[in-house]
């Protein structure tokens, strides 16, 4: 039988909605496990709107979430921070990188891509 290749303790990410292809990319990481709902208890869910933060937390109070774009909207980062969001990060960022704002904010740090921060 093969070994699981995650340490016992992974870090569960819920991705709403469903992106296979982020998914499997996500997966790769060796402490990163992709959940399917918020009944898997995930410690981050990655959402692509601020009003999707809201049903998130109301499933999972303690759920970090983070909202994914693709580029900066007027009022965005606002926008996300005042839903409850643990930050606002671009959806096509080095799969290392959006790991890592993945694992700060399950630590309860506020992660804003440098890239969407108002100059």
């Amino acid at each position: 039988m093969p070994r699981e290749h995650r340490p016992t303790k992974s870090l569960r990410v819920l991705l709403l909605p469903p992106d296979p292809a982020l998914a499997l990319r996500l997966g790769l990481q060796p402490d990163i496990e992709v959940v399917p709902s918020t009944t898997a208890r995930p410690a981050v869910a990655l959402v692509q709107a601020p009003e999707a933060v809201a049903a998130v937390h109301q499933d999972d109070p303690e759920c970090a979430v983070l909202v994914v774009t693709g580029s900066a909207h007027p009022g965005l980062l606002d926008a996300a921070l005042a839903a409850g969001a643990a930050g606002l990060v671009l959806r096509d960022v080095p799969i290392e990188d959006l790991a890592d704002s993945i694992r700060r904010a399950s630590t309860g740090e506020t992660v804003i891509d440098p890239a969407l921060r108002p100059s």
